[in-house]
C-alpha cells in the first residue's frame, strides 16, 4: 500500500465517537490479509470500471434498480470499509461521488477516524517568505513521505504570505499579515478563514499562535500569546504578556485567560510551542532554577498552567557560547533539547547535543536522557526534528539531511549524513512538521461568529508576486519552444537521412559510400523522450530542479545540432568529391 509524497467530518467533531477496532493484523493472517486486500482491490477497480462502462445505459433505469444492480453494495459494509481504509484520500475523495452509499461510509465520522488512525505520516518541511539579496521569496513546503522521497508539487493551501503555525490530523494552522488566520486540510484544500483575536498588535508573529487537538474531547484548539503592544500602547514590558487567548473550532468568540505571572514572550519565539495530549507547552524564563528555564504549560480541558522545571545534569565549557534550550515533540512526548551554542551565530550548535525525555505519570513526572550526540548537526528544526528514528536536520543554512538514531550516545558522522534536500538560497528559519492526510472536514465549523470570507484579491494575485509568476511563465515558454525546436529539428534530420539513404546506392565508390553512410547515421538528432508540463505548480525544490534540467536541454540541444550540422557538412563535401551530379541531387535532398 506505498504512497508517494505527491498523493477526519471528522475525528475532531464536538460529539464523541465510539470507534470501530481496527482490522485484524496479526502476524499469523497476514499473508490471508494481503491477498484479500489485493483481491477486494481488483473488485474495486473492475467495479468502477463497470460502471463508468454502463453509465449511459443506468440513466434509463430508477434509482433503487441501479443501488441494488451494484455489486460491491452487496458486500457486508465492513468489508467495504476495510477496502476504503487502504485507499489514500485523493482516491476517496473520487469515490465519495460514485453513490449515496460510498459517500455515506467515507463521511461517516467513525470512518474518518479509523482512516486518520491508519493514514501513514509526512514530514512536512516549511519555508517562510523572505528576502534573499533584495529578491522576494514565497512561502513553500515540501513532503518527504515513508521512503524519503520528496514531493514535486506546492502544497496548495500554503500561500506565498502564509505561515505555518502547527499541524495537526491533517489540518495546518496558517498565519497571514492580515486581520485573519487560515485553518486548512492539506489533502482536500478546504479552508477556514478566522477572525483574529485582536487587532493591530505591534510585534505579534506566527509563532506566538499554536495549533492542536484534545484526544477527550475532540476539539481543536487555537491559542495565542498576547503581547502587551497594543494599538500603540508601549508598556514597560513589552516582550512579556499576561493572557493566552484560546479559541476552540466552532465557538462565536475567542476566550482569554490569565497567566499567573507576565511570561517571556521571547523564550516562546526563540524556543517554540508544541501540543501533547491536550496540554501545550513551551519554555519560560526562571531566575530561581539553575538553567534560569522552566517549561510551562496550559491544559486545553482544564484550561488551567503548571510549571516543571528542567533536567540539571549539563556540563558546560567556556570555548563554546551559552547554553540554549529548545522544547519539542518526539513520538508524542514533551523532550527538551540543549546544548551550547556559538559565541557568533545563536543558532549554530556546538559541542553535546541532550535530549531529554518528560515521563508523565499519574504519581509524578521524571526526566530520563534519551540521547547524547556528539559532533550534532547545526541547526534544530522544530517544531518535530525526529522523523521515523532519523534526524532530520540541515548543515549549513540550506541543506536538508537526516541520520539514523543510532543509540542513546553516539558520534554523528558526517560522511553518512543523507541529504535530501537543499532549500538554497532561503533555507533560513524552516520548520519541520509531521503531518498526515486526511478526511477531516472544516464545513462543520463554518457557521461560527468569528469565520470570514476571504479577499478576493490574495496571494499570488497580489501585485508583490507578479515578477515571480512572469518569471515561471517565462520559463515554460522556454519549454515550449525547446520541446518546438527539438521536434522540428529531429523531423528534418530525419527526412534527410532517409533521402540520403536512397542516394547511397548511386556512389559507386565502396569507400566513400561506407563513409558517407557513417556521417549519414550521425545526421539524426535523438533527443530525451519529452514529458508533459504539469499544469501543477511546482515547489521551490523541484523547481530549481526543472530550471537545471532545462538549462542542461538547452545545451544538449545545442551540442547535438551542431553535431548534426558538422555531419551534413562533411556528407556535402564528401558527395561533392565524387561526382557534381550527385552534388546537385544532395543539394535538392537537403
Amino acid at each position: 500500500r506505498g504512497r508517494t509524497a505527491d498523493e477526519g467530518e471528522a475525528a475532531g467533531n464536538h460529539f464523541s465517537v465510539k470507534r470501530r477496532a481496527l482490522p485484524s493484523q496479526s502476524h499469523g493472517g497476514d499473508r490471508g490479509a494481503r491477498l484479500i486486500r489485493i483481491v477486494l482491490k481488483c473488485l474495486l477497480v473492475q467495479l468502477l470500471q463497470h460502471r463508468v462502462f454502463t453509465m449511459v445505459t443506468e440513466e434509463t433505469k430508477s434509482k433503487k434498480q441501479r443501488n441494488g444492480e451494484c455489486i460491491i453494495n452487496r458486500l457486508p459494509v465492513d468489508l467495504i470499509e476495510r477496502i476504503f481504509l487502504g485507499l489514500p484520500v485523493s482516491t476517496l475523495l473520487t469515490c465519495v461521488g460514485v453513490c449515496k452509499h460510498w459517500h455515506n461510509i467515507i463521511r461517516d465520522p467513525q470512518f474518518v477516524a479509523l482512516h486518520l488512525q491508519c493514514a501513514p505520516s509526512y514530514a512536512l518541511l516549511f519555508s517562510p517568505r523572505g528576502l534573499v539579496s533584495g529578491e522576494p521569496y514565497p512561502s513553500d513546503a515540501v513532503l518527504i513521505d515513508e521512503a524519503w522521497s520528496s514531493s514535486r508539487y506546492a502544497v496548495p493551501v500554503i500561500g506565498p504570505d502564509d505561515f505555518l503555525f502547527g499541524s495537526c490530523n491533517g489540518l495546518l494552522g496558517l498565519y497571514t499579515k492580515t486581520s485573519m488566520i487560515k485553518i486548512a486540510n492539506l489533502a482536500t484544500g478546504e479552508c477556514l478563514h478566522l477572525q483574529k483575536p485582536a487587532k493591530n498588535v505591534k510585534g505579534d508573529h506566527f509563532c506566538f499562535y499554536s495549533f492542536g487537538f484534545h484526544p477527550v474531547t475532540k476539539e481543536y484548539k487555537i491559542t495565542h500569546f498576547l503581547g502587551d503592544c497594543i494599538n500603540g500602547r508601549r508598556p514597560h514590558n513589552k516582550d512579556r504578556f499576561n493572557i493566552i487567548q484560546v479559541y476552540t473550532l466552532g465557538d462565536e468568540k475567542w476566550k482569554d485567560f490569565r497567566t499567573p505571572k507576565a511570561l517571556s514572550l521571547i523564550s516562546v519565539r526563540n524556543s517554540g510551542v508544541v501540543n501533547v495530549d491536550g496540554k501545550m507547552y513551551w519554555l519560560t524564563e526562571d531566575m530561581s532554577a539553575n538553567c534560569q528555564h522552566s517549561v510551562m504549560s496550559f491544559d486545553l480541558l482544564e484550561e488551567s498552567f503548571a510549571m516543571t522545571q528542567l533536567p540539571a545534569a549539563y556540563e558546560d565549557h567556556d570555548y563554546y557560547g551559552p547554553r540554549k534550550f529548545w522544547i519539542r515533540d518526539i513520538d508524542g512526548k514533551i523532550c527538551i533539547v540543549t546544548a551550547q551554542t556559538s559565541h557568533y551565530d545563536a543558532r549554530t550548535v556546538l559541542g553535546e547535543l541532550q535530549i531529554w525525555t518528560l515521563d508523565n505519570t499519574a504519581e509524578q513526572q521524571r526526566w530520563s536522557r534519551k540521547y547524547n550526540i556528539k559532533n550534532p548537526p547545526n541547526y534544530i528544526l522544530g517544531p518535530h526534528f525526529v522523523h521515523r528514528d532519523r534526524i532530520l536536520t540541515q548543515l549549513g543554512s540550506d541543506d536538508v539531511c537526516s541520520y539514523e538514531l543510532l543509540s542513546e550516545n553516539f558520534k554523528i558522522d558526517l560522511s553518512k549524513m543523507v541529504k535530501l534536500l537543499d532549500f538554497s538560497p532561503h533555507g533560513q528559519n524552516l520548520q519541520s512538521h509531521n503531518c498526515v492526510k486526511s478526511l477531516v472536514r472544516l464545513e462543520v465549523f463554518s457557521k461560527a461568529g468569528i469565520v470570514r470570507r476571504p479577499k478576493q484579491w490574495d496571494g499570488w494575485e497580489l501585485k508583490k508576486w507578479e515578477a515571480w509568476e512572469q518569471n515561471l511563465a517565462k520559463k515554460e515558454t522556454m519549454w515550449s519552444r525547446l520541446y518546438e525546436d527539438e521536434h522540428k529539428k529531429t523531423a528534418s534530420t530525419q527526412s534527410l537521412h532517409a533521402r540520403l539513404n536512397h542516394l547511397l546506392p548511386q556512389i559507386l565508390d565502396d569507400v566513400m559510400r561506407q563513409q558517407i553512410c557513417m556521417k549519414n547515421n550521425q545526421i539524426c538528432a535523438a533527443f530525451a523522450d519529452q514529458q508533459p508540463r504539469s499544469l501543477r505548480r511546482l515547489n521551490w525544490v523541484e523547481q530549481k530542479r526543472d530550471e537545471e534540467t532545462l538549462f542542461a536541454r538547452v545545451e544538449k540541444f545545442i551540442d547535438i545540432t551542431m553535431a548534426a550540422t558538422q555531419a551534413i557538412e562533411s556528407v556535402h563535401d564528401m558527395i561533392g568529391r565524387v561526382t557534381q551530379d550527385l552534388d546537385v541531387m544532395f543539394f535538392n535532398v537537403f
